[in-house]
């Protein structure tokens, strides 16, 4: 993706969060600069990759599969100084953005359909070595038990949310409401680790995108934080 491009997609995106009434902490709009400054206190914002994230998944079309996520709080499996058992992160779906179809290994996740339009999904059931099945899927909307068939199309509105257990593939896209462009989606989870815990369907399917530096950054990504300042 080209830097311009994720400086375009973070000022609409903290647009729409406005918009929505939704607040960010005050280093979400800090500049590289800011960062180059930051000294230690702010390692577990480094370490547990807090923060701005975008991804087109390696496919180079992110309107059509992408997501854009702000981490707000994660613990980290690695690092015994940090033990949060959980993490909270707001993620943004655009009108038929697709997420692909992927599991967490580790994770339980609560998918949360905030505002803006509605949610939808498909789930299934995986087997250990990541294939699809075709069995029914349990599922859990809001304390609400039930099953579905492999594949078929759930839809969240606004206040309600999924429970995604570990091996339960899942995809969702936005379908937003007239007059707005995106989906306000929360996620609460157990500690979130993208390094290791995403098994994607698609073996083609990137996690974090690869950037061409065409103007300067905006917001520097969560991958992307220098050093501690000392």
């Amino acid at each position: 993706m080209k830097r311009s491009e994720l400086n375009a997609i973070l000022r609409e995106s903290k647009q729409f969060l406005e918009r929505m009434n939704f607040h960010l902490p005050v280093w979400a709009h800090w500049s590289p600069e800011d960062w180059a400054r930051a000294g230690h206190e702010h390692d577990e914002i480094r370490d547990n990759m807090l923060g701005w994230d975008i991804t087109d998944f390696g496919l180079g079309e992110y309107d059509r599969t992408g997501l854009l996520l702000f981490t707000i709080r994660n613990g980290n499996p690695r690092l015994e100084r940090y033990d949060k058992p959980y993490c909270e992160k707001i993620l943004i779906c655009g009108n038929e953005q697709v997420t692909p179809t992927h599991f967490h290994w580790e994770k339980m996740e609560d998918i949360i359909c905030r505002g803006g339009g509605n949610l939808l999904l498909r789930v299934w059931n995986a087997t250990e070595d990541g294939d699809k099945l075709d069995s029914r899927v349990d599922v859990n909307v809001d304390g609400h038990q039930y099953q579905v068939e492999a594949g078929e199309t759930l839809t969240l509105t606004p206040g309600e949310s999924i429970t995604l257990r570990s091996y339960q593939y899942h995809e969702f896209w936005g379908e937003p409401e007239a007059g707005e462009t995106f989906v306000l989606v929360g996620e609460v989870s157990k500690v979130n680790d993208d390094q290791h815990d995403n098994r994607f369907f698609d073996d083609e399917i990137g996690r974090f995108p690869a950037i061409e530096e065409d103007e300067p950054a905006l917001h520097l990504l969560c991958t992307e934080y220098p050093p501690a300042a000392e």
